[in-house]
């Protein structure tokens, strides 16, 4: 017969104390009792050390070293203390007792998490209720745990899990609002842009109307002057006519396209600034794709393959910011690991592939795809079942929330009825897929 206390961690000359544990603690992380004796042995060794012991919860009890069951000190005394029980088990072996005394017993394995043990704990019938549990360390190594402390742990990792939930809570509401802080500046920066964008735009061709009349103007001077006094030759001369008039078109040309590049911008930004509107919206998804890619043009131009193969697909229902939002993480994803490939290998040619189509069977009915494809990384499989989570992130600290790829697929999953896909190899490249049900199309 032995008495010891584990764990190890626990210091012997204090109590132990919750403190110490996080959500991945196991039970064998717990205050653990080894009281174990031999079932041949005598009922007052027993009583004698549960007396001199009074926190330990029962005896493991063995034959020849192996597991018979345990007798928890609650019953050993509930029976010692009937009339005549001292003269029966007193001085008799404990398997005498152990007839009379025996139940199922729980036993768990030590890697067993706390909230899982406490549970299948709290499922035993009543009268097993606070029985103490067999905890199995190694193959024939036993300890038991009280299932005062049990609760008691079981309770902290619930307030582990409490902290945890409200700050992820708090993450989310302030990424949240602070995207939307950002789509309420953009608009405004739209909406200001917008005016002497469209002014410019829109003289434009007056100017080159009135251009084309001063230069027509010009010939006929020519023509009916006949000789040009030396004067006018000059001035000519110095001003460089000619080219001035060769270029003139030239200039006039190039800000038409800058006027329609920015107006272009412009209601990009007014798309991606509707990411807090609370209503759905008819939307063309390429155009979406379209205006995400021009907000990032400055990351992709001159160093990323951009590759379209849209497909028809039909104008859905959907919150246009917010999907907006998404494609923008992806996006931003992709280019991200596209460059950091292209750090490493020199001769590297990053390419982004993005398609659409209407796909047959989603869940048994039609829907939308939208996916983008690179040829970065690649993402290894231990990290692909992770890549959802909250707060979870590859990206070196002050480069990455965790957040974007978990918002990715709330605003998909949730606010979509929607699925985000992954798919990806090492090496090889990533693809994400959008599916959205056909019942939002138009």
């Amino acid at each position: 017969m032995f008495i010891t206390k584990t764990p190890q961690q626990s210091m012997p000359d204090r109590p132990w104390s919750p403190t110490y544990l996080n959500l991945q603690s196991t039970i064998q992380d717990l205050f653990l009792y080894d009281f174990q004796v031999e079932i041949d042995r005598l009922g007052e060794e027993v009583a004698k050390q549960f007396q001199s012991n009074p926190t330990i919860p029962g005896v493991i009890l063995s034959k020849n070293g192996q597991l018979k069951g345990m007798l928890s000190r609650r019953r050993f005394w509930e029976h010692m203390s009937r009339p005549y029980s001292l003269d029966l088990f007193y001085k008799r072996p404990l398997a005498s007792l152990y007839v009379f005394t025996k139940t199922d017993v729980l036993i768990l394995k030590g890697e067993t998490p706390i909230f899982e043990a406490a549970r299948q704990a709290l499922q035993r019938s009543p009268q097993l209720l606070y029985d103490p549990i067999i905890v199995e360390l190694n193959s024939g190594v036993y300890r038991l745990i009280d299932i005062h402390q049990l609760l008691i742990a079981q309770s902290k990792i619930h307030e582990l899990t409490h902290q945890l939930l409200e700050e992820k809570t708090y993450a989310n509401r302030v990424q949240t609002e602070k995207m939307a802080s950002l789509g309420r500046m953009m608009a405004g920066v739209a909406h200001e842009i917008r005016n002497p964008v469209n002014s410019v735009n829109g003289n434009l061709s007056f100017l080159d109307d009135y251009y084309k009349k001063l230069i027509e103007l010009l010939l006929i001077y020519e023509q009916e002057i006949g000789q040009k006094p030396n004067r006018i030759v000059e001035f000519e001369e110095e001003i460089e006519l000619d080219f001035i008039l060769e270029d003139t078109p030239s200039i006039l040309q190039s800000l038409q396209v800058s006027a329609e590049s920015l107006i272009q911008i412009v209601a990009s930004l007014r798309n991606f600034s509707r990411m807090d509107s609370r209503k759905q919206q008819i939307v063309d998804i390429r155009e979406c794709i379209d205006s995400t890619l021009l907000i990032l043009k400055n990351r992709i131009k001159n160093s990323v393959e951009t590759i379209k193969n849209y497909q028809e697909i039909p104008p859905i229902h959907c919150y246009s910011g917010q999907l907006s939002q998404v494609l923008m993480n992806l996006l931003a994803n992709a280019i991200d690991t596209l460059m950091e490939r292209k750090e490493k290998e020199k001769n590297f040619k990053p390419r982004i592939e993005i398609s659409t189509q209407v796909i047959e069977n989603y869940n048994g009915a039609r829907g939308i795809s939208i996916k983008i494809l690179d040829n970065g990384m690649g993402i290894p499989p231990e990290i692909q079942e992770r890549i959802f989570e909250d707060f979870f992130t590859t990206k070196p600290i002050g480069k990455g929330t965790g957040l974007g790829l978990a918002i990715s697929y709330q605003i998909v999953t949730q606010k979509h009825n929607g699925q985000l896909n992954l798919r990806s190899e090492v090496g090889v490249g990533t693809e994400f897929e959008i599916v959205l049900p056909m019942e939002n199309a138009v």
